[in-house]
């Protein structure tokens, strides 16, 4: 991927909010809430994101997932956030993980207390992904999927040989890609139909944290990341209310 521009957050520690109660998921949220409310402020803005999920960011990852979130990456290439289904399971669980959602001045995954460079995750600091480009019909318009996978036991998640060669502090060029035939060689039954027969991918590992703005990132270990995309601010952008 590119590398997008970083930006100056201000310093701080690991973002943290106010416990205010647990969050719904968002089918029950929507069931419940009104039209007025659901459509005054967007699931992407940091808005809804304190009020409804403050101490529940692993619930809040699997609504952006339901609903296709899509994240900006450099600046115009538009990835929809994919969360497989051992990852959504774990998430949703009685002992899911307390995800951590790092401030502003955590631009670099190497800034991340207890950071080193390993393939490391615990689905909560530190997520298993990968980019997935050619994916026909992606949410974005862009043919790409962002998706994070569960570090444990997971069929769909990172195979033998993305582990033991992981090295996604590397330059992209100087990587292994793996197109879809070689992932369900090594074990991923069903990549192709799922997303797509010229499908291809890049792991990385990947951490949440916010900018000056409280937007939410998705940043993998090389320094590229992607800004979660509110349709609110689209609509103001272009003169739409």
């Amino acid at each position: 991927m590119l590398r997008a521009i970083a930006l100056l957050g201000a310093a701080g520690r690991a973002f943290q909010v106010p416990t205010l109660g647990v969050a719904a998921p968002l089918s029950q949220r929507a069931a419940a809430a009104t039209s007025a409310e659901m459509t005054d402020v967007a699931l992407e803005n940091p808005t809804c994101r304190d009020r409804d999920y403050a101490g529940n960011a692993a619930q809040y990852l699997v609504d952006l997932h339901e609903k296709k979130a899509v994240f900006d990456f450099c600046g115009g290439m538009m990835f929809q956030l994919v969360l497989t289904d051992a990852l959504v399971d774990k998430l949703k669980g009685p002992d899911a993980p307390n995800v951590v959602i790092h401030d502003a001045s955590m631009r670099r995954m190497s800034q991340v207390p207890g950071y080193d460079k390993s393939n490391f995750a615990d689905d909560a600091t530190f997520f298993h992904g990968r980019e997935v480009r050619k994916v026909p019909n992606a949410a974005g318009g862009m043919n790409f999927v962002l998706q994070l996978s569960a570090s444990g036991e997971d069929k769909d998640g990172w195979v033998a040989g993305e582990r033991d060669g992981y090295d996604g502090w590397g330059h992209d060029s100087s990587r292994v890609w793996r197109d879809g035939k070689r992932l369900e060689d090594e074990g991923v039954a069903g990549f192709r139909e799922r997303y797509g027969p010229n499908s291809f991918t890049l792991n990385h590992r990947f951490y949440l944290h916010l900018d000056n703005t409280n937007q939410l990132w998705l940043s993998a270990e090389d320094g590229c990341e992607g800004r979660l995309v509110d349709p609110g601010e689209k609509k103001k952008l272009f003169g739409i209310f």
